[in-house]
């Protein structure tokens, strides 16, 4: 009987402290989506006597484990899974999204880099998997598509290897796209007018930065020659952009590496220094960027001035906050940044890695076949 006595003791202070560690850990807040995290006091209640020495060993464990996490409970909180409060899961909330988007028509753009391919150390084997690929044509052939990358066009086509999809390079400097606006009165003549458009290729370029490519010719000639004794360093050409890559450059040549950079610019003020994930990009300082692009794509596709719209923009880079910040401006779309670690960001929501990218892909192109 006193075993069985103990027993019934041990558990309720075993469930007792575990109720206590949820209230720690904000599992309190799992009723309110918007709600912030508050760490629990824990409440001393009246203790059990118990007489019994291997209980003692129990609690004090307990107790230092409760008081361990609540030590660290804001450190805890205050990580990814917060910025998930502000930013959530595409996928945890595509239920919701879809339901917000019957009745309108999808517009599609993509990042290619860290979206559709996972980030590599050698920038020309960035390659996106067979999967991805086929899940990316079988949406584009649901909703009009666009790829907007930093790679020049060309090499990001080589890469994706799809024609029913339109591609920009260079962040937008370099855009492959209809030549005038197309309209309809129904969505889906739109949707088949556009398809057939692209895999016709009834397209023209537009290179708002073409006047400056015999400067980026100059620029990528001197960068390669100057950088080639700093190991790891690579200079990549990237249409209307240079691309100088310190993936695999040890930490104590990045400064030397820098400053090669930054003197190269300075006999060219009509260019900018901007930085990516790992990489310096040398480009032409004019008002363009990849929120133009998703602009300029909506005016050609005769889009830009209808309501019941729906862009939807995923991408992980810096230069994707520019095209985020459009579609915010329009109020209409989804902004969604690819991101396993928290950042300052304008997207509305996220996704991980390229591999959610991939489901959320998937999900898009199964609801739109169950829809229709």
């Amino acid at each position: 009987m006193n075993y069985i006595f103990l027993l019934l003791v041990t558990f309720k202070i075993i469930k007792k402290k575990l109720m206590q560690l949820k209230e720690i850990m904000g599992f309190q807040t799992a009723h309110s989506h918007g709600a912030k995290w508050i760490p629990q006091p824990i409440f001393k209640g009246k203790e059990v006597p118990i007489d019994v020495q291997e209980n003692s060993l129990f609690q004090k464990t307990t107790l230092n484990f409760i008081e361990h996490s609540q030590s660290n409970s804001n450190y805890i909180l205050s990580g990814y899974d917060s910025w998930m409060v502000r930013h959530p899961s595409a996928l945890n909330s595509f239920e919701r999204l879809m339901k917000n988007a019957i009745g309108k028509r999808i517009i599609l753009f993509l990042d290619y880099d860290g979206t559709l391919s996972p980030i590599v150390n050698d920038p020309d084997r960035a390659f996106m998997s067979e999967e991805m690929r086929a899940t990316v044509h079988e949406v584009a052939t649901y909703f009009p598509t666009a790829i907007i990358s930093g790679r020049s066009r060309d090499k990001v086509q080589d890469f994706v290897k799809l024609n029913n999809l339109y591609y920009a390079g260079s962040h937008g400097m370099d855009i492959m796209a209809p030549s005038m606006p197309i309209t309809s009165s129904a969505g889906e003549h739109i949707e088949i007018a556009i398809n057939k458009s692209v895999s016709n290729s009834v397209l023209i370029p537009f290179q708002p930065a073409k006047k400056y490519l015999p400067a980026i010719r100059e620029i990528l000639r001197i960068l390669k020659n100057e950088v080639e004794e700093i190991k790891g360093a690579m200079v990549e050409d990237n249409g209307f952009c240079v691309s100088v890559h310190f993936r695999q450059v040890q930490e104590k040549d990045y400064g030397f590496l820098e400053e090669k950079v930054k003197c190269v610019l300075e006999n060219h003020p009509q260019f900018c220094l901007t930085e990516g994930k790992k990489v310096m990009e040398i480009r032409p300082s004019i008002k363009w960027n990849k929120g133009n692009a998703v602009e300029y794509f909506l005016d050609t596709l005769g889009l830009s001035s209808c309501n019941d719209i729906l862009p939807v923009y995923i991408g992980d880079d810096r230069t994707d906050e520019d095209a985020f910040k459009v579609i915010q401006s329009r109020e209409q779309g989804y902004p969604i940044i690819v991101s396993s670690v928290p950042r300052e960001t304008r997207a509305l929501y996220s996704l991980r890695d390229p591999s959610e990218v991939l489901m959320f892909l998937s999900s898009l192109a199964k609801w739109r076949k169950n829809a229709y």
